[in-house]
């Protein structure tokens, strides 16, 4: 059995379409952020469910921490905004495996930048920034008083580009922090990742209120479809 390809000391055991054969650590910790992987390769789908599943668990706990803080900040405002940048994140990049944290803070920063009062315009967005923006200009003409305006946004976005990048760790590269988005939605709130998975195919605007807006409670409840609430 030959060496792994890719660190040349353990034994390639796995059959690996991009390098010829691969240990499983190294396939866990390289698939496609070190190693171009076909989108055919049989490991992909059940090492992102794997690593997904074991991320939503560490998720949860700073998850719920952050929607504290924000909340105690911002009141219910904050919370639709980033309640807002969380169903677009998990509508935009769940079927995607090429998805990088990087994306998120940059579509963060970016839409930091435009409510800003000293906004200066710059070079054109990328491709998920301008998706995210357009969003929560749809929101917030259509629901002006229930999510935060270029008053109190910036704040709030500041508070989320830190949350998102100590989640993500200093890997330019690292999913760290969408798989553990993706993986809490899908783990914990199956009925709420299928109806916005539909809702994203069916190209329809998702708004906040469909989906992960948690309670004063211990662990946020998610009011969406099947939600046996009275209102």
């Amino acid at each position: 059995m030959s060496a792994c390809a890719y660190c040349q000391q353990r034994k390639g055991k796995r059959p690996c379409p991009a390098l010829g054969a691969i240990c499983s650590q190294c396939c866990g910790e390289h698939r496609l952020v070190r190693v171009s992987c076909p989108p055919d390769c049989l490991y992909l789908d059940a090492g992102s469910d794997y690593q997904q599943k074991r991320l939503s668990e560490q998720f949860m706990p700073v998850r719920r921490e952050f929607y504290r803080e924000i909340s105690e900040v911002g009141g219910e405002q904050a919370v639709a905004l980033y309640n807002l940048i969380e169903v677009v994140m998990f509508s935009y990049f769940h079927g995607r495996r090429d998805g990088l944290d990087a994306e998120v803070v940059t579509a963060i920063q970016a839409l930091r930048r435009t409510l800003s009062p000293l906004h200066v315009p710059s070079a054109p967005m990328p491709v998920f920034a301008e998706h995210l923006k357009k969003e929560y200009e749809t929101f917030k003409k259509q629901n002006p008083q229930q999510i935060a305006d270029s008053s109190t946004a910036p704040d709030v976005l500041d508070r989320a580009i830190r949350f998102v990048s100590g989640f993500s760790g200093n890997d330019f590269q690292s999913r760290r922090f969408l798989s553990g988005l993706i993986g809490y939605v899908k783990m914990y709130h199956p009925e709420i990742a299928a109806h916005l998975t539909k809702q994203h195919q069916a190209g329809h605007i998702v708004l906040p209120g469909q989906s992960f807006m948690p309670p004063a409670a211990s662990e946020p409840h998610t009011h969406g479809p099947g939600c046996r609430h009275h209102h």
